[in-house]
């Protein structure tokens, strides 16, 4: 006689960030439009912010709706701390209150290093560090006020930043951009360091090669795309969408105990590929 089996087979449709509202920045296009999709296809209410591109914002607030879900785009430069106060006032509007920020605005200005201006230094700083700072600020304080709301998610918010494999790879070529996205793992872990006490949970996410078209010269031809796959063991260059599920987990509560730690989402580009045959 055959014992019954306790595992059931049955499917459940669960969408795990159901009526959870997800503020992703710099999502008119790339890896935030990617993260925006995933969110909202599992129940969140999207922001998608842009800085400029309201064309692609509109775009992925259209492709949202078309799949059922709800979502709005609201423009700020969010280095600029007056449009970071307008940017969560108009998300307050909207939606009442926020429970996930995924930290994604970022850019790169790429000069070798003694021809590296100060303006190039600056933006990029300003852009992938201090904004992150200036939006999970904001955020922090949002959580701490409301706190956990019973039902909705174990934890008063989740803020997800998103470094880069290049916090712990160094980058010639590339001093700003590296530089930031060390700054985003240090500022990640010390503020899960200091917001823990208050059911907030922080943590990052590193991308490797994500076909965007930040990068677009790296992957865009055949050539390209196999100088580029000698980097990464897994032997495919990611997509956006990796990186959306990724982010879909550490928001929900299937990561609660998950706290201040990057995730590399990378196809083994940290494995540093170089060794695998001694160096």
């Amino acid at each position: 006689m055959r014992r019954k089996s306790l595992i059931s087979t049955e499917v459940f449709d669960v969408k795990r960030l159901l009526d959870q509202v997800a503020l992703v920045t710099g999502a008119s296009s790339g890896i935030g439009s990617g993260v925006a999709l995933c969110l909202a296809q599992e129940g969140a209410k999207v922001i998608v912010n842009y800085a400029s591109s309201q064309k692609g914002a509109d775009a992925v607030v259209a492709e949202i709706k078309e799949q059922g879900g709800d979502a709005i785009s609201i423009q700020a430069d969010i280095s600029q701390e007056d449009q970071v106060l307008n940017l969560f006032a108009k998300t307050y509007e909207a939606y009442g209150t926020i429970d996930i920020l995924i930290n994604n605005a970022g850019l790169q200005k790429d000069q070798p290093f003694t021809e590296m201006t100060l303006e190039a230094w600056n933006k990029v700083i300003d852009v992938n560090l201090t904004g992150q700072f200036l939006c999970a600020r904001e955020a922090a304080k949002e959580f701490i006020k409301r706190g956990v709301v019973p039902g909705r998610s174990c934890s008063a918010g989740k803020i997800i930043c998103m470094s880069s494999v290049h916090e712990v790879i160094p980058w010639a070529g590339h001093c700003n951009y590296a530089a930031s996205k060390g700054g985003v793992m240090l500022l990640m872990k010390s503020m899960a360091q200091e917001l823990a006490p208050h059911k907030i949970r922080v943590n990052s996410i590193g991308p490797g090669a994500i076909k965007t078209p930040i990068n677009k010269e790296a992957w865009d031809t055949p050539a390209a795309e196999e100088s580029l796959l000698s980097l990464i063991p897994y032997n495919r260059v990611g997509e956006s969408n990796d990186i959306g599920k990724a982010a879909v987990w550490l928001a929900s509560d299937e990561s609660e105990y998950v706290h201040g730690v990057t995730l590399f989402v990378d196809g083994g580009m940290t494995l540093y590929p170089g060794f695998a045959t001694g160096g």
